[in-house]
């Protein structure tokens, strides 16, 4: 059946949900239909979906009645597929539903179920900024996450297919490449291989780019640091690290199953500010987990004021289905949490202004990678570090400008 229709591919959540949702994009391109950015017009829609908090997960299943309601074609993907694919149905009878461990098989099912559209066109990657999933899954079991029961165990993708994505996208124009997966740092644990080979594999590539390494829990960054700092400290390389600590409690950290202590986590930090002392660092809090007490919080804060991260992505805890964390009888009171949410959120600003502010006079070479608000550009510094610019300037154009303000997230720049 030939039947070119309006498709729009709608993704939510992390990283790795951005770069599969493009992925899945182009594949509905290259089966002949036309991708739009416009929800009114598309007649079928992916939902790709995040289920890591409730709020979220909220959030998704209203989509899907409203999609429901207006009568679209409706394919729902990503990590409630796996885990929750009984509230999709209740919600979105019609949908059909596909599993991220799946998505070998999307073409199949939309040309099964929906059909092939006119001539193939192939959607090319961002001018500016491409996103590369390099596994599905992770090795940890932390007692509260649902994202790895939807992912399942570590599938990691073979460093030469992803060399090649990587060049395709440089060559179609990309100047920024962003490794993500559930947990990098685990990459190649289960295929005889690591983080820092292929590393090494993409800033071998031709070009002028950077690239951008995502999330990496302590645990499996120690088992690796040795040879991660050398290719991490590549030119090539963003001098960022997105290291989650989630509690400066050891006791907190145990319930978590996390698999390091905090002191374990502070040494990581300044064994990569040796190699790299101005890198930026950001990290993760959950606050609020089943049995934290105060003692357990104010250790939180004293950790965070003694390595002094760039940016703390605060959450409250939520429990989530099936995980041992939510079956726990020692649930913290929804205030307490809020409240121990706003300091950290504070001391978060604060910490952060102090960094930025410290910058201001400097100089730095920063990559325009996106548009900003009211007449500006967006770029970053080689520690990834955003930079507001005057003027729309041209995305993969780098400049050298001097640091004339800054803000508790993000720089002010003059090129030079």
């Amino acid at each position: 059946m030939v039947w070119t229709m309006k498709v729009r591919v709608e993704t939510y959540g992390c990283t790795m949900n951005q770069g599969e949702g493009a992925e899945l994009a182009e594949r509905l391109a290259a089966l002949g239909h036309e991708v739009t950015e416009d929800p009114a017009e598309a007649e079928l829609v992916v939902l790709n979906t995040c289920t890591v908090i409730k709020e979220t997960e909220g959030r998704m299943l209203r989509r899907m009645a409203e999609l429901n309601g207006q009568r679209k074609r409706l394919i729902v993907v990503g990590c409630m597929a796996s885990v929750q694919p009984d509230d999709i149905v209740r919600h979105a009878p019609n949908a059909l539903i596909l599993a991220p461990r799946n998505y070998d098989s999307f073409s199949s099912l939309v040309e099964e179920n929906i059909g092939r559209g006119g001539c193939p066109a192939p959607m090319l990657p961002s001018p500016t900024t491409s996103v590369l999933p390099i596994a599905q899954g992770c090795v940890g079991a932390c007692s509260y996450c649902i994202t790895r029961h939807a992912r399942g165990t570590l599938t990691s993708y073979p460093v030469e297919n992803l060399a090649r994505q990587a060049r395709t996208a440089l060559e179609g124009g990309a100047s920024e490449i962003l490794v993500t997966a559930q947990d990098t740092a685990c990459y190649g644990f289960d295929a005889g291989t690591d983080l820092s080979v292929l590393l090494d594999a993409i800033t071998a590539l031709p070009g002028e780019f950077m690239v951008r390494v995502g999330m990496m829990n302590p645990d499996n960054l120690g088992r690796i640091i040795d040879r991660f700092i050398p290719s991490w400290t590549s030119p090539r390389v963003y001098q960022f690290v997105h290291l989650p600590v989630q509690s400066g409690s050891a006791a907190v950290l145990e319930g978590m199953n996390r698999g390091y202590r905090p002191e374990e986590f502070a040494t990581l930090v300044r064994e990569l500010r040796a190699a790299s002392p101005g890198m930026t660092l950001s990290t993760d809090v959950i606050t609020g987990f089943p049995g934290e007490s105060d003692e357990d919080h104010r250790a939180t804060v004293a950790l965070l004021r003694e390595v002094r991260p760039d940016i703390v992505n605060v959450t409250r805890f939520s429990p989530r289905q099936g995980t041992p964390a939510a079956r726990s009888r020692n649930q913290v009171h929804g205030g307490i949490s809020k409240e121990r949410s706003r300091e950290l959120t504070g001391l978060r600003f604060e910490i952060s202004a102090e960094v930025n502010a410290a910058l201001v006079g400097g100089q730095e070479r920063v990559l325009v990678t996106e548009p900003g608000k009211n007449d500006t550009s967006i770029g970053r510094t080689r520690s990834y570090k955003q930079v507001v610019l005057s003027g729309r300037l041209r995305a993969g154009t780098w400049l050298e400008v001097e640091i004339s303000d800054s803000a508790p997230t993000h720089l002010f720049g003059r090129p030079l």
